[in-house]
């Protein structure tokens, strides 16, 4: 069987909450032969284990690892989501800049406009600040 798997599966397993739909979930992913990941549906995972589950950074950044490692997680760039994930615990961006820096990287662009400036925290990107000169 090939899908798309979606946010609410993989939270249930990760936290087992609640405890009928973690085993459901935990069960289906032991058993899948191929489930595409959306970049999407991972950031959306971070999102709700920080924020509704109060999940640390560092282990949000290690479940979303296990997540992209599980053998039957197919996703179209591992590497870019494996570099977000680590500038997203490193350099503790949120996800959704910590994806932008690393798509920045692997598109040779180096460059983010954003009013937010922890990307200046990232030496691999230059942030170009809307109105500051830069067009």
């Amino acid at each position: 069987m090939k899908a798309f798997v979606d946010t609410n599966v993989l939270v249930r397993h990760l936290t087992g909450d609640p405890p009928d739909q973690g085993a459901a979930a935990t069960a289906f992913l032991r058993g899948a032969e191929q489930l595409y990941l959306a970049d999407l549906v991972l950031a959306e995972v971070v999102y709700v284990l920080e924020s509704f589950y109060k999940v640390k950074r560092e282990v949000v950044a290690e479940l979303a690892r296990a997540v992209l490692a599980f053998p039957a997680v197919v996703v179209v760039d591992d590497a870019l989501l494996l570099r977000a994930v680590e500038v997203y615990e490193v350099e503790r961006l949120d996800f959704a800049e910590a994806y932008l820096v690393a798509c920045a990287e692997v598109s040779g662009v180096n460059a983010i406009t954003s009013f937010d400036r922890s990307v200046d925290r990232v030496g691999t990107v230059a942030r170009i600040e809307p109105g500051a000169g830069a067009a």
